[in-house]
């Protein structure tokens, strides 16, 4: 895998067009399959990760056209459409598609196996094993299926109220999948409010769905119906680079379009504004039963901040480069409550606490989160990827406002979420 140079830049500017949601396309995917009629998804995030799930669809039966553009087409065959794939179902590097996977796997009558690459195979699945066990699928795996592969035969699926021990998003929506195959209606409780693309989309496709505080219920046995074009905003994920990127680099103004502002999203620019950030959102309207924006974000100094509780939920994805951010604030951010990035595709915080050191930063670790003493400037430095697409391009961003050239080692796997990132990035801070 080749490296990234980044130089110092002089401020980002014009306007940034970003691929569609990562979270938003997986799903789209995903119920357009067992939807009733043709689905025509526009803004599909042309990922490695995206791809995995489309072709996972494929394997069961399921025509999707235009693999490899931004827009698919998904023939649908309805909820007990999907027949048994002959093969392993390799998801590649991605939780969101295995955890998802599982979950509807759970409801079919029928044998299938869910692999992935060295990484995923080391990432937690006890948590949605347990209960679709629970629910009634028969799964196996590693280490008493804690980790992948997967084996999975399901149907004939009892409905289960589960009380979640943590805010996952991945967790709610496998265990609503595979609620949608049983015999009553399955609630999911969790402490907080996870995101909620998986409730919205249901709604788009037909789907009756109540919510509760941070309680959802899905009845069994519901049919989805094609919503006709499925439109995919920008991935607020992808836009945070640039957000910090503008906050950090002197003279920077740039205007990211279209981008999803899902409320249980935004915690990266709630935080980004507590630090004193120069955000706006313009041109505000729904698309797909998403609220959507363009962000403005120009250059301004931040501060440090505290960061965990409720917020941490709502930006567990975004909170390597508000790390970076962080960085470059003036005075102390603690984060804390986030323990759970100890177990996404690297241990996020001893990696980002390890690559910003590089840099000079004064970074302490905390079991469940990170102390950052902000600089004025960092130093360009050699950093690593780490198996990781979002340490690769936090490190990217951290460079642009860094006093000499920063390298970051082995990015192919920045495709896995954000196919052109360095292209777009060097187009917003270079030209």
């Amino acid at each position: 895998m080749s490296d990234l140079v980044i130089k110092p830049s002089r401020g980002l500017g014009g306007e940034i067009t970003l691929p569609g949601d990562k979270s938003i396309s997986h799903r789209a995917v995903l119920f357009s399959a067992i939807a009733e009629g043709d689905t025509a998804i526009n803004g599909f995030l042309n990922g490695e990760d995206t791809r995995n799930t489309a072709k996972a669809v494929q394997a069961m039966g399921i025509a999707v056209e235009g693999l490899g553009t931004e827009r698919l087409v998904v023939r649908g065959k309805g909820l007990d459409g999907l027949t048994e794939p002959s093969d392993v179902l390799d998801l590649g590097n991605s939780g969101t598609g295995m955890r998802l996977m599982a979950g509807l796997l759970a409801g079919q009558r029928f044998f299938s196996v869910l692999s992935g690459d060295q990484y995923l195979r080391k990432r937690p699945m006890a948590r949605i094993v347990e209960p679709l066990r629970r629910m009634g699928a028969i799964i196996d795996g590693r280490s008493q299926a804690k980790l992948a592969p997967l084996s999975i035969r399901g149907g004939a699926l009892k409905p289960i109220e589960y009380d979640s021990p943590v805010a996952s998003a991945q967790v709610k929506s496998a265990l609503l999948l595979a609620g949608l195959y049983a015999s009553g209606a399955t609630s999911v409780q969790e402490p907080s409010k996870s995101r909620d693309h998986t409730e919205r989309l249901f709604r788009f496709f037909g789907l009756d769905v109540k919510e509760e505080g941070t309680t959802v219920t899905v009845r069994g046995r519901q049919r989805l119906r094609s919503p006709g074009p499925l439109d995919i905003p920008a991935d607020l994920s992808s836009a945070a680079f640039f957000i910090v990127a503008a906050s950090i680099v002197p003279a920077s103004d740039v205007i990211i379009k279209n981008v999803g502002v899902n409320p249980t999203r935004t915690g990266v620019i709630d935080v980004l504004l507590q630090m004193g950030a120069d955000i706006t959102l313009d041109n505000q309207r729904e698309q797909a039963g998403e609220p959507v924006a363009d962000i403005r974000v120009r250059f301004r100094k931040l501060k440090g901040v505290r960061i965990n509780g409720s917020l941490i939920p709502r930006a567990i994805d975004e909170i390597p480069i508000l790390a970076v951010a962080a960085s470059y604030a003036s005075g102390k951010t603690v984060i804390k409550d986030a323990a759970e990035l100890r177990v996404k595709e690297s241990d996020r915080i001893s990696t980002m606490a390890a690559e910003l050191r590089k840099m000079g930063v004064n970074v302490s670790e905390l079991p469940d989160g990170m102390e950052i003493m902000g600089r004025d400037m960092l130093d360009g430095a050699v950093c690593e990827s780490n198996g990781d697409h979002r340490i690769a391009m936090s490190m990217a961003v951290a460079g642009l406002a860094a006093s000499g050239d920063t390298v970051i080692r082995d990015i192919g796997w920045i495709d896995t979420s954000f196919p052109g990132f360095e292209r777009i990035l060097r187009q917003a801070a270079y030209s």
